[in-house]
């Protein structure tokens, strides 16, 4: 007979710390009646929070819950299958499995369990896209999952500031943006705070402290380089700083236009490999690749251009070669990141920056930012960085931040 007394013990405490005050936007759009949901994401988004807030609002008098974390000792040693199955026997409802791509065999072990008790219900995190994908096709009949992106500036508002607002959507920003930016300034200044959300925004652990806030995003991002993707595509250890050289490569560009050719010559390895690692480091959610609107998407394999996932990331491994950023990449970075966060579609066109959803076409720069990129263009807009309000076709970069 197993004992899940320290399970309970283990979800008691985390229950006692979790906040309740304030969640991800994600919260509000996850059905909690699917029988199989996944939250996945990048490490650090606040995926374990967001399921113990869950778990919070639930009767736990009767033990019909349970939180177990996937690299548990005793649940290693005694099989995922194992636990939850004898929970399930006494009774439980639901049970709650983090860091689910720490388990081998997880997604046939859960497949298992979703076709033995027909009535319960799973609900898992992973923090390894790159882990998840088999994963994710193994249960895609059975399974509804939710990527939680990093904070929106938005978000960052409410969980830095108390300064809660709606998201707006991008019909409704592009058509009223002055209306919009007006009601929101009501608030207070918010270019000071944009500023803020750039450098240290994006992942909620600068709740426990702006200063040690660096050193935890390093540390993620070394975990990401050392673990989540060797494990996913067999790399060695000793090839790691080729992956660092190809983030330095990007955080150092304006922006940067991948070359695979020269890029396989200066790393020494193959354009194979170029391809491979470059696709893992983007699944691993720290680049972003967009691709030419000119060419179908599955048509070609190099991305038009490469970004750093977030700004924070762009300025954590920029300031690790002892630079700083680029402002403009840093401003097409925050947008790109924002829109792609918000599902929205984005390509690079032949002219501008970024043409979204196949008809918006978007120039990012500064406050003297001019037209001419868009100026024949029906749906041609200019995004601004330091202004409060907009006008026309001219909107505030910050704006972007409140489409989710």
């Amino acid at each position: 007979m197993l004992d899940l007394s320290e399970f309970f013990s283990i979800q008691a405490s985390l229950l006692g710390q979790v906040s309740r005050s304030r969640s991800r936007f994600l919260r509000e759009n996850v059905d909690w009646n699917s029988r199989l949901l996944g939250i996945v994401g990048a490490r650090g988004t606040g995926k374990t929070t967001l399921l113990l807030q869950h778990l919070a609002e639930q009767d736990h008098r009767h033990h019909r819950h349970l939180y177990v974390s996937a690299d548990h000792i005793r649940l290693q040693a005694s099989g995922l299958y194992e636990i939850a199955s004898y929970f399930f026997r006494l009774g439980g409802e639901t049970i709650i499995i983090d860091e689910i791509h720490k388990y081998a065999n997880w997604s046939q072990e859960v497949k298992n369990l979703y076709d033995s008790f027909p009535a319960a219900k799973i609900f898992f995190s992973g923090s390894s896209t790159l882990a998840l994908q088999k994963g994710k096709a193994d249960l895609s009949r059975r399974a509804v999952f939710y990527t939680l992106p990093g904070l929106s500036f938005r978000e960052y508002l409410s969980f830095a500031h108390g300064l809660e607002f709606q998201a707006v959507s991008l019909p409704e920003l592009l058509q009223n943006h002055t209306i919009v930016a007006s009601k929101l300034l009501k608030a207070g200044p918010i270019l000071g705070r944009f500023n803020d959300y750039l450098d240290h925004g994006v992942y909620p652990f600068f709740l426990e402290g702006i200063d040690d806030y660096l050193p935890k995003l390093l540390n993620v991002l070394e975990k990401v380089l050392y673990e989540d993707i060797p494990a996913a595509i067999a790399i060695k250890t000793a090839n790691v700083p080729v992956l660092k050289r190809m983030l330095w490569l990007v955080a150092t560009s304006q922006p940067f236009i991948p070359n695979i050719e020269r890029m396989s010559r200066n790393l020494k390895i193959s354009k194979e490999y170029v391809y491979t690692y470059l696709g893992s480091l983007e699944r691993a959610e720290l680049l972003s690749g967009f691709f030419s609107s000119e060419t179908g998407y599955r048509l070609v394999r190099k991305p038009s251009k490469i970004y750093m996932e977030n700004t924070n990331l762009l300025r954590g491994v920029a300031g690790q070669l002892g630079g700083k950023d680029q402002v403009g990449t840093a401003r097409e970075t925050f947008f790109a990141h924002q829109l792609k966060s918000a599902s929205a579609n984005v390509r690079i066109p032949s002219r501008g920056d970024f043409l979204v959803e196949g008809k918006y076409l978007f120039e990012i720069g500064g406050r003297t930012k001019g037209k001419s990129q868009v100026k024949d263009a029906d749906n041609g807009f200019v995004v601004r960085d330091e202004i409060e309000v907009g006008f026309g076709n001219v909107i505030p970069l910050w704006l972007f931040g409140f489409l989710y």
